[in-house]
C-alpha cells in the first residue's frame, strides 16, 4: 500500500504543475525594453577560465532582441547592487561583424564604474546587478539597451547587438 500512496503523490505533483503552466490567459511573453533573461550556458560557450581573456563565438542565427545574461562561472564572493563600485575585466565583440571592438584585456588594466548610475550602456546596468565577485557573465546586449541607431564607431555598427563576457573582480 505505501508504494501505490508514493506513485499516486508523484502523478497529483506531475498533474498539479502541468496544470499551472496552462494557468496564464495571455497567449504571448510581455516584454520590455529592460526585459532580462536568464538563460542556461548555451554552446557554443565562451572558452577560458575565470580572469583570462575568453574567446567569444557568436552563434549563427538571429541575434536575440532582449537582454541575454548567462553565468558561466558562479562567483563565490558578495553580490554587486546598483550603487555599488565594480571592477570588471571584459571583452565586446560586435554580433553583426563577429569582431572584438573593444577588451580591458588588451588595455592591461581593469575597468570600474559604479553601476546604475548612466556611467556605461543600460544593457550593463541591468545586465551586471547580481554577479558575485570571482564570476564570469555573458550579456548578450540588443540594441535597445546598447547604443541604439547612433554607431559609436570602433567596429560597432548601428543598432548593432553585443556580446559581452564579463568577469566581476572586486566591488569598492
Amino acid at each position: 500500500m505505501p508504494r501505490i500512496r508514493s506513485w499516486s503523490l508523484v502523478g497529483l505533483t506531475v498533474a498539479t504543475l502541468g496544470l499551472a503552466g496552462c494557468s496564464s490567459s495571455s497567449s504571448s511573453p510581455s516584454t520590455t525594453a529592460a526585459s532580462l533573461v536568464i538563460v542556461p550556458v548555451k554552446s557554443p560557450s565562451p572558452a577560458g577560465s575565470f580572469g583570462t581573456k575568453p574567446t567569444v563565438t557568436v552563434p549563427p542565427g538571429a541575434p536575440p532582441v532582449q537582454l541575454e545574461s548567462t553565468d558561466l562561472i558562479v562567483g563565490t564572493g558578495p553580490a554587486v547592487k546598483a550603487g555599488d563600485n565594480a571592477t570588471v575585466q571584459y571583452v565586446g565583440v560586435a554580433y553583426s561583424s563577429k569582431q572584438q571592438f573593444d577588451a580591458s584585456w588588451d588595455r592591461g588594466q581593469p575597468f570600474s564604474f559604479v553601476l546604475g548610475q548612466g556611467a556605461v550602456i543600460p544593457g550593463w546596468d541591468h545586465g551586471v546587478v547580481g554577479m558575485k565577485v570571482g564570476g564570469r557573465r555573458e550579456l548578450v546586449i540588443p540594441p535597445s539597451l546598447g547604443y541604439g541607431s547612433t554607431s559609436p564607431g570602433n567596429g560597432i555598427a548601428a543598432n548593432d547587438t553585443l556580446i559581452f563576457v564579463v568577469d566581476l573582480v572586486k566591488i569598492g
